[in-house]
Order: C-alpha cells, then sequence, then structure tokens
C-alpha cells in the first residue's frame, strides 16, 4: 500500500504555502488561529483525497502488442484502461519499454469519465533484431483534489520478438498486387522483346507485335493467331549478404545489415509474386543461415526465421568460401544479388576475383551504400582551408566509389549503389530490371 503512494506537485505547493504561513506567525502571532485553521482544513482534504483514491474505486487495464515488432518501423502499441471510480479520474500511464528503445519520457496524461474506458495508442521504432522485454505499465491516478496520486500496476511483463521488417514487405506486397510501386520509388520498366518461354497461342489483337504471329496456326484457323510469352519462371534468386564488420556501420539507429536483411525479405517476397524461386545466403567467415531457393507455402516463413538469427561480427568475411558454397551447392544459373559495402578501390580489388568467379556462373549484382555524410560534405560551403581540405578528401573517396562502379561493370558484374533508405526500392528496380531485359 505505502509503495502505492505519492504525493504530487500540487501537494508541495500547499505544503510551502504552509510553511510560509507558519513563518509570519513568529512576525505577525495574531495570525496563529487562521494558520491553524487553514493546516486542518489541509490535512482534512488530504485524508479525504486518500479515501476517495483507495476506498471507491481502482483502475485495471491490459497491453496490446503484436505477437512480433518489426524491425526499422513504427510499431502501434496499445494500453487499454478501465476506471471502477464514481468521479472523473486524472491518470498518467507509464509503459516500461524494453531497454534497447532507450526511451526514458514515456508519459501520457488521459482522464477517463467514471466508470468509463480508455484506450491510450502510442508507437515504437526498434533498431536492432532479438527479443525485447515490456515490463508493467504503470498508471498513476489521481482524483480532482489532486493531492496524492495512487500506482496501479497494470498488464504483465512480456517478452516480444523483433522480426525483420514484415510491415515493408507486407507494403510492398499490397502495392506490387495493385500495381503501385511507383508510389514507392519502383520505376516502371518497359520490357524489351519478350523471353523464350511459351504460353499458349491466341488470337491476334490490335497492338500485338506482328514477330509473334503464328502462320502455322493462322493457317489451320484461317485468321491471324500469335505465340503468347511470359515471363520466364521458377528462376533462383538470392539475397546474399554479408555479415563482416563492414556491414556494422550504423545509419540512423540500424547497421548497414539490418537495412540489407530488411530489403532481402522485401525481395524475396516480390520474387515469389513473380513466380520465381527465393532463397538466402549469409556469409561472414563462415556460411549460414541458408535458404535453399524456392516457391513453396513455408518458404517466405523459413527466409523471416532465417534473417532472424543472421547476426554479424567484427571478422572478415570470406568470400572464397562463398564462392566455393554457391558453386557447389545451387544448380542451374540464378540471380545473386550480394548486399556488401566497399569504402575504398582497395576493399573491391581483394574480392574481385571471387566476384568475378561468381558472375562466371550467375547473374551477379553488387549492392553497396553511399557514404551519406560525405555527400553533406561534399555539398557543404567551403569557408576556410582545413574545410577546402576534407572537401578534397570527400572528393577522393567519391570518385573511388565511382571508380569501384565501373570496375564492376567492366567486368559484366551489375551494380546498385544506394543511400540506406532507399535500399529496398532500389534493389526491386535491379531485379524488375534484369527480369525485363531477359538477363534473368
Amino acid at each position: 500500500m505505502l509503495q502505492s503512494f505519492y504525493v504530487t506537485p500540487r501537494f508541495y505547493g500547499v505544503l510551502a504555502g504552509l510553511v510560509t504561513m507558519y513563518l509570519l506567525v513568529f512576525f505577525i502571532p495574531v495570525v496563529r488561529p487562521f494558520a491553524d485553521s487553514i493546516l486542518f482544513i489541509g490535512i482534512g482534504v488530504l485524508l479525504v483525497d486518500l479515501i476517495l483514491l483507495y476506498l471507491t474505486g481502482r483502475v485495471t487495464g491490459h497491453r496490446h502488442v503484436a505477437d512480433r515488432l518489426s524491425n526499422g518501423d513504427r510499431n502501434p502499441i496499445a494500453a487499454h484502461l478501465r476506471s471502477t471510480y464514481p468521479f472523473l479520474v486524472r491518470l498518467t500511464v507509464i509503459d516500461e519499454l524494453p531497454v534497447q528503445l532507450q526511451v526514458r519520457d514515456m508519459s501520457i496524461r488521459v482522464r477517463i469519465p467514471p466508470g468509463g474506458e480508455r484506450t491510450v495508442r502510442y508507437s515504437v521504432r526498434p533498431t536492432d533484431r532479438g527479443e525485447y522485454a515490456f515490463g508493467v505499465v504503470n498508471v498513476f491516478a489521481r482524483t480532482p483534489l489532486g493531492l496524492v496520486e495512487r500506482r496501479f500496476r497494470c498488464a504483465e511483463e512480456t517478452t516480444v520478438p523483433v522480426y525483420p521488417s514484415y510491415i515493408q514487405m507486407q507494403e510492398y506486397t499490397l502495392l506490387a498486387a495493385s500495381n503501385r510501386l511507383t508510389e514507392v520509388g519502383v520505376k516502371k520498366v518497359r520490357r524489351l522483346g519478350h523471353t523464350m518461354e511459351f504460353d499458349h497461342i491466341r488470337e491476334y489483337v490490335v497492338g500485338d507485335d506482328y514477330r509473334t504471329v503464328n502462320w502455322k496456326a493462322s493457317a489451320r484457323r484461317g485468321e491471324l493467331m500469335v505465340n503468347q510469352y511470359r515471363e520466364e519462371r521458377s528462376q533462383p534468386v538470392y539475397s546474399v549478404i554479408n555479415a563482416g564488420r563492414v556491414m556494422r556501420m550504423p545509419f540512423k539507429g540500424m547497421t548497414l545489415l539490418d537495412y540489407s536483411i530488411n530489403a532481402a525479405l522485401v525481395l524475396s517476397n516480390i520474387a515469389i509474386m513473380k513466380h520465381d524461386r527465393a532463397g538466402i545466403i549469409g556469409f561472414s567467415e563462415d556460411i549460414g543461415p541458408v535458404v535453399p531457393a524456392a516457391r513453396r507455402n513455408a518458404q517466405m516463413r523459413q527466409i523471416q526465421e532465417a534473417l532472424y538469427h543472421l547476426d554479424t561480427n567484427f571478422l572478415e568475411s570470406d568470400y572464397r568460401r562463398l564462392t566455393t558454397y554457391v558453386r557447389t551447392n545451387t544448380r542451374g544459373r540464378g540471380l545473386l544479388l550480394l548486399f556488401t559495402n566497399f569504402m575504398a578501390r582497395t576493399s573491391l580489388e581483394r574480392q574481385l576475383p571471387y566476384l568475378q568467379a561468381l558472375a562466371r556462373d550467375h547473374t551477379l549484382v553488387v549492392v553497396f551504400f553511399e557514404n551519406t555524410e560525405l555527400d553533406a560534405l561534399l555539398h557543404a560551403e567551403a569557408g576556410s582551408m582545413e574545410e577546402v581540405y576534407t572537401q578534397t578528401i570527400a572528393e577522393k573517396f567519391a570518385n573511388e566509389q565511382r571508380e569501384i562502379i565501373r570496375e564492376l561493370e567492366q567486368r559484366g558484374i551489375y551494380a546498385v549503389h544506394t543511400r540506406p533508405e532507399n535500399l529496398s526500392a532500389e534493389t526491386i528496380n535491379a531485379y524488375l530490371e534484369l527480369k525485363a531485359r531477359g538477363v534473368v
């Protein structure tokens, strides 16, 4: 009972007034009876406030939180509160949020009418995958008198896993289903020609490519017939994710690895919607986790679980081991989207022989990141010799990034150089463009 009893700032204000009044008594004794009366009235009001809080009702509630949270997204949470007090009660709601969120000012003030209910809504944005432990929801209630408040511990402690961004995946899925992917930066790709996978023969309609006319079928039917083609399907599309130390670099609270994981999840889902087979290969000094490319019903669930457990370390990634694994464990030519980061040309040159080996057997797309801080330096106005020197160094690094792209393209390797926040859209653009060109 004592642990749930707290005095409010209003109580301290009244107490300060009483102390000031009794100080005046030493100089003006005649006000002593008046001061005593005020003191007794204050004590009476305090007792009434305590009686109203502890003997006339209580506050109960529970927390609504999803079974899992989406990394890097705003996740809605709700606390449903119910009051049995016969008067308007003022509440301060403080949820014991997981320590990973580093939120120290969570406080929401609400009012509940007599015997009423109220739902408090707020959101959290996790930036790391893993287990997040929620404590109880502390509700501090006070009467209209507002001298003291009573704490109620609502909801229960619970642990919720944070998975790769399934909210982003669902958003892209809905937009893809309604042909509105341009709203999130995915470009409309004009198909160049057609792939050679035959589907069926149909009647000619105005606008059909005359090169698809099937003359034998037309002669038999006595009317123009055309061959209908479709995109090649069931092609393996692997998201290959570098989990080495270069991927620990942070951007807006998340590591480059987590941005890559979120993009890989979205891309895998889009690939399956396009009737291709999606898979995952994680690697650093060793290989794993791995999900072989497939298009079965449980494939996206397996990919989510694999990406959830993929973690980075401070070790150097072994591209030779990756090349050996891909060569011995993947069948047929497929699309490899390698999520990695090259800060300098020397780091690329060490791995270039292995990238070329991958590109010989598969269509390889290297996805790496723009240095946003470097971009800010290049566009800043130099006002001193030191700033001029800094911009010169920044320009040198920017030139190296362009040389990396040129070096890759000269060796038949596709490159995507993008900002972390645009990674999902740019990766999907690369995939759809290669599909349209018949490269994969």
